[in-house]
């Protein structure tokens, strides 16, 4: 790792070594058909339009046997990295990949493969308020259903105060230097790292929060697609309806 550099790079790494069992599909979900593509077309196609300046790291199974069909999005750097067991282990092995390459200060996002629905403003959004951040943040959406912490038998135990509460989303970044040590450390220590936010938080800092868009789903269950495509499809309208008002 070099020391710090006066224009940090920036890094994006997509962890899409999971099998999605939850999908109970034929295939890992982000090979699942979305509006007539594979979830990973979006999901590439949108984080080169709002980072064409990064280096993509992708991080696969080594015997996934659908990325070689994928078509990927020309004109960015793409890399591919062996993943891990967990998401924490994919990202953190490629943190390794481009350990050699990558300043203490440089920014790594990471953005999960099955949040094809991630609008670009959001990320530019996320990049524009960090930019002069020593550590870093996450894009998220306050809670605003009530909610409910329960019992072990399932029934109600408390209503949790909702105010300080947001859901987490991806993209997340992260200096790379902290975030590298943070996961390295958190997962030797058995420390239980759901995303790069936690492992960040786990070693003592507190990351910021950068409001997104509802629609910035993540497809986790087979009634996910069917919204990924509502939200797809609103978007592309909204889109034209935008080209059309500024045309005239």
């Amino acid at each position: 790792m070099s020391q710090l550099s006066t224009t940090p790079k920036m890094w994006l790494i997509i962890p899409a070594a999971g099998v999605g069992s939850r999908m109970q599909a034929d295939r890992p979900k982000q090979y699942l058909p979305l509006n007539g593509r594979p979830i990973i077309e979006h999901t590439l196609e949108r984080l080169a339009i709002a980072l064409p300046q990064a280096e993509f790291v992708i991080c696969l199974n080594p015997e996934d046997p659908y990325w070689p069909a994928i078509q990927k999005p020309t004109g960015v750097s793409l890399r591919e990295v062996a993943g891990g067991k967990e998401r924490a282990d994919s990202v953190l092995n490629g943190l390794k990949a481009i350990s050699a390459e990558a300043s203490e200060d440089d920014w790594v996002l990471v953005h999960d493969v099955a949040r094809p629905c991630v609008r670009e403003s959001d990320i530019e959004d996320l990049v524009a308020q960090l930019k002069d951040s020593a550590i870093g943040g996450i894009l998220a959406l306050p809670v605003a259903d009530t909610m409910k912490r329960s019992n072990p038998d399932g029934s109600v135990s408390e209503t949790v105060d909702r105010n300080a509460l947001w859901h987490a989303l991806t993209p997340q970044m992260f200096r790379f230097g902290r975030l590298y040590r943070a996961l390295e450390d958190g997962l030797a220590a058995g420390a239980t790292i759901t995303d790069e936010a936690s492992a960040l938080e786990w070693a003592g800092f507190s990351p910021q929060l950068v409001a997104g868009h509802r629609d910035n789903i993540k497809v986790t269950h087979p009634d996910d697609l069917a919204f990924a495509e509502l939200f797809i499809r609103a978007q592309l309208e909204q889109q034209v309806s935008g080209q059309n008002g500024s045309a005239s």
